[in-house]
């Protein structure tokens, strides 16, 4: 074959059903993680500070997972082990985590959960790229965000209704409720279950025949320059310490020391590669972020702030429902509760409008073109974030999510259908991973900066980081427009 064979429906069904279970599972996370901190005694100010493991174990596993996954043939094929490996560790963080009872276990299980959950998640993406021609990989995309919406659902109603059919919502002071707890069991039996349906439902195309339907030759690892590196090194170094000093010099918020010791970290990558004598997994991967294609680069800033407002609103929704919605501060109380479990129903409910959003998104596509599809998209999610400041009756709250789910589905899908053309084979996870530092600098941003801008600006009131979350949707939308459409026809397609 010199040409990847078009798939039947249920082919590609397969191949994507593994994603209902991570969404399962990174549901649960988004939707209870909050909560489980403020219960353990964490502070509203503190939540960005713990939900810091998150972004930076997907900065660092997922570009490794990536370059690995390359590189990797065996019995079980070339993405499929990792799959299975992040699943099972994911499994085992979700049945410890709402047993932690201490601030700092959860928080280590959190940083063990989010970089189990990225093993399983890179590979899936580049795992799409792999099998399907290219004009099916649109719908592929769009499969993979139907299964996120429908798993993130019912995780994330979870909690509300068990605690409809009399499972105990309000723990003692400490503890974790018995919804909370029961739905993270549940978790992982799904997320296991549905990796493994994927797991050995499904083949894979071995290198050699991979290269055969790209029509290239082994792509060799590119040199590092290292004069550049010393130079952006050096830059990035002096910067990250002044930042640092800045912080330190005018006594300003300790979450600004993520930012600055971030800068300064990459920095020190930089340096290291001015100097490393031979290649490397880390050398290498850094050295192709240098080399990435052009329509990578455009698309890192629509990436930027679509997750910027992403986890504006994962991190600050059930903080500022509870406030705004529900009347309450307090973690132990029933109204508090009461406003978190809601914000479980509007995060399924956005997913379940994401899961609908991932069958009309191909229709889009055909229709207005890949671009004007995830501008409009993304403009619907930014006037519903928008929408929470205007809307007190919390029942009303769902209807934003209407606009939250297009936004959500199209992120998961469009981005990926734009970049994946523009790939060689060889190299489809490494850069799968690399283009994920764009989803999780902007994360690690929000977590240094939305307490100061909230504390500053909005006098520490949550709600107003939706706010933020949607204007930098609308921002999203516009750089969309930088990036050029890909002409999907044959096998192969061209800039416009």
């Amino acid at each position: 074959m010199t040409r990847k064979p078009t798939l039947s429906f249920w082919q590609i069904w397969n191949m994507c059903f593994g994603f209902l279970g991570i969404q399962f599972a990174f549901a649960l996370q988004n939707a209870n993680v909050s909560r489980i901190f403020q219960t353990l005694g964490a502070g509203v100010a503190d939540i960005p500070v713990l939900w810091i493991a998150a972004p930076l174990t997907g900065l660092i596993v997922q570009p490794l997972i990536g370059y690995a996954s390359d590189r990797t043939w065996g019995k079980l094929g070339r993405r499929r082990p990792y799959f299975l490996a992040g699943a099972v560790l994911t499994t085992l963080a979700l049945l410890w985590m709402p047993n932690s009872g201490v601030l700092w276990i959860a928080a280590t299980l959190l940083w063990i959960m989010d970089a189990s959950i990225n093993v399983s998640m890179e590979p899936f993406r580049a795992f799409v790229g792999d099998q399907l021609p290219t004009e099916q990989r649109p719908l592929g995309y769009a499969m993979q965000s139907f299964f996120i919406g429908a798993g993130a659902v019912v995780a994330s109603m979870l909690p509300y209704l068990l605690a409809h059919v009399g499972v105990s919502n309000v723990a003692a002071e400490g503890g974790i409720p018995d919804t909370v707890r029961d739905s993270f069991y549940i978790g992982g039996a799904v997320l296991l279950g549905s990796v493994l349906w994927t797991v050995f439902s499904t083949q894979e195309y071995p290198p050699e025949q991979l290269r055969v339907f790209a029509d290239e030759a082994v792509s060799e690892d590119v040199e590092i320059n290292r004069p550049g590196a010393l130079r952006y090194g050096l830059l990035w170094l002096a910067v990250g310490a002044i930042g640092a000093w800045l912080v330190y010099g005018y006594g300003l918020e300790r979450e600004l020391y993520l930012l600055a010791g971030g800068v300064i970290a990459f920095g020190l990558s930089q340096l290291w590669l001015s100097v490393r004598q031979q290649g490397g997994m880390f050398t290498q991967v850094m050295t192709d972020m240098h080399t990435m294609p052009d329509a990578m680069r455009r698309l890192a800033w629509v990436q930027f702030f679509s997750w910027f407002a992403m986890f504006a609103m994962w991190i600050y929704t059930t903080a500022g429902v509870a406030q705004v919605h529900f009347g309450s501060t307090d973690p132990n109380s029933a109204a508090y509760n009461n406003g978190a479990n809601w914000v479980g129903v509007l995060f399924a409910a956005y997913n379940g409008f994401a899961a609908v959003a991932a069958l009309v998104i191909p229709l889009m596509v055909r229709r207005w073109g890949l671009r004007m599809s995830h501008l409009i998209n993304l403009w619907l999610g930014g006037a519903g974030l928008v929408a929470f400041l205007l809307i007190r009756d919390p029942h009303w709250l769902l209807v934003p999510m209407v606009g939250v789910g297009f936004a959500w589905a199209s992120i998961l899908s469009l981005p990926y259908a734009l970049l994946s053309d523009n790939l060689p084979a060889e190299k489809m996870g490494v850069y799968m991973g690399i283009f994920n530092f764009f989803i999780v600098i902007p994360q690690l941003l929000a977590a240094s900066v939305l307490g100061v801008l909230l504390r500053v600006f909005f006098h520490g009131q949550p709600i107003y980081a939706l706010v933020l979350g949607g204007a930098s949707l609308l921002v999203a939308g516009l750089s969309v427009l930088r990036v050029r459409e890909p002409m999907l026809s044959g096998s192969a397609s061209q800039s416009a």
